[in-house]
C-alpha cells in the first residue's frame, strides 16, 4: 500500500492542444476546454483542484499522448471560463451537469476520470451520479468535503504545523470573528469592498499554497500572492462551496455514497504527510471502495508536482491505458 519513491518518473513532453472550444451552460456561465493527444485514443476527463483553481498546461503531461484522448476544461468560474470568479448558479451540482453535457458534446461514451483535491471530489461526485460513463477513476489527495475536513485546515489543525504561515491567513479578520474563519472570509470575499476582497483573496490563497507541500515552494505562494485574478477566482469559489458545505445534501454523502462506484476500478494516491486533504478520507474511501487501490507516497504533502505523487500518477494513468 505504501508506494516506493525510489524509480522517479518524469513527465511525459510538453504538448499543445489540438483542439479548444467553448460550452454554453446553465445560467451566465460559458466554460472553455482544451483536448490535447490522440483524438482517437482512449478519452479521459481531467478535473482540476480548488473550486476555481482552473487547469494549467502541465496537466496534460500526465497522459501519454499516443495513446489518451485528453479533454480538460475550466469549471464555472475558473480559468479561461466565464464570466470570471462568477458564484451564480456555481454549485457542485452544477459543474457535474457541466461535465455530463461536455461528454455529450464531444461524442463519448464512457472516459477515465482523473482528478486531485477538490478536482477528486468532483471526480467522486461525477462518478457517483453517472457511473456508467465511467470506465476507471484516478484520485489525488482525496478531499470528501466533510466539515471536519473543513474545520482542520481553515480552523484549526493545520495551523498547529504551520504557525508561521496561518498568521498571514488571521491577519485580515479582527479578532471578534475568528471563531468562524471561513464565514468571516465568506462576507469580505462576496462584499463590495473591493480592495478588501483583493486583501483576503490573497491571503486565503496563500495559506493554501503555504502548506501544499511536504517542502515549501516559493513559486506556488507567489502565484498566489502575485496574481490577483488567480486568487479571486480561487478564494471566491471555495469560500462560496466551503461555507454552503459543498450543495451536498448530508456531510459525508461522498464517502457513505463509495457504494456506487462497486464496479469502477481506480487508484487513490495520497501524500502521508498531506495537511491540506489529510490521509484520513483516503484511507476512509478505501474503505468504502472494494475496487480502489490505495497508494500512499511516504515524502509528499498534497501536491501533485511532487516527486512520488506525480510518478503514482503517472503509474495510473499508464494502468489504465489498455481499458
Amino acid at each position: 500500500m505504501e508506494a516506493s519513491t525510489s524509480a522517479i518518473r518524469e513527465l511525459y513532453p510538453e504538448v499543445e492542444p489540438y483542439a479548444t472550444g467553448t460550452l454554453r451552460v446553465s445560467g451566465p456561465h460559458t466554460l472553455y476546454y482544451e483536448q490535447v493527444g490522440n483524438p482517437s485514443g482512449k478519452p479521459v476527463v481531467v478535473l482540476h483542484g480548488g473550486p476555481g483553481g482552473g487547469v494549467e498546461p502541465y496537466y496534460r503531461r500526465f497522459f501519454d499522448p499516443e495513446v489518451y484522448r485528453v479533454v480538460l476544461l475550466d469549471q464555472r468560474g475558473a480559468g479561461k471560463s466565464t464570466p470570471h470568479a462568477n458564484l451564480e448558479k456555481n454549485t457542485t451540482w452544477d459543474l457535474v451537469a457541466d461535465i455530463e453535457l461536455l461528454r455529450e458534446h464531444l461524442g463519448i461514451d464512457k472516459w477515465v476520470v482523473f482528478g486531485g483535491s477538490w478536482g477528486a471530489t468532483l471526480s467522486l461526485a461525477y462518478s457517483e451520479t453517472h457511473p456508467t460513463r465511467v470506465k476507471a477513476l484516478i484520485l489525488r489527495g482525496v478531499f470528501a468535503l466533510r466539515r471536519s475536513e473543513l474545520l482542520f485546515f481553515y480552523q484549526e489543525g493545520a495551523s498547529w504545523m504551520f504557525p508561521d504561515a496561518w498568521e498571514h491567513y488571521l491577519a485580515p479578520i479582527p479578532e471578534p470573528e475568528r471563531g468562524d474563519l471561513m464565514s468571516a472570509y465568506h462576507r469580505r470575499l462576496t462584499g463590495d469592498d473591493e480592495e478588501v476582497k483583493r486583501k483576503c483573496a490573497i491571503a486565503w490563497s496563500v495559506w493554501e499554497m503555504a502548506t501544499s507541500r511536504l517542502y515549501v515552494d516559493p513559486d506556488y505562494i507567489a502565484r498566489a500572492a502575485d496574481d490577483v485574478e488567480f486568487a479571486l477566482a480561487f478564494a471566491r469559489i471555495e469560500c462560496h462551496y466551503f461555507v454552503n458545505a459543498g450543495f451536498f445534501k448530508k456531510d459525508g454523502q461522498l464517502i457513505e455514497d463509495a457504494h456506487k462506484l462497486s464496479e469502477i476500478p481506480g487508484v487513490i494516491v495520497q501524500g502521508r504527510y498531506d495537511m491540506v486533504c489529510p490521509m484520513k478520507t483516503a484511507w476512509d474511501l478505501h474503505k468504502n471502495w472494494s475496487k480502489a487501490e490505495l497508494k500512499i507516497i511516504p515524502d509528499a504533502g498534497h501536491s501533485m508536482k511532487e516527486p512520488g505523487i506525480q510518478t503514482a500518477l503517472l503509474n495510473a494513468c499508464d494502468k489504465f491505458r489498455d481499458l
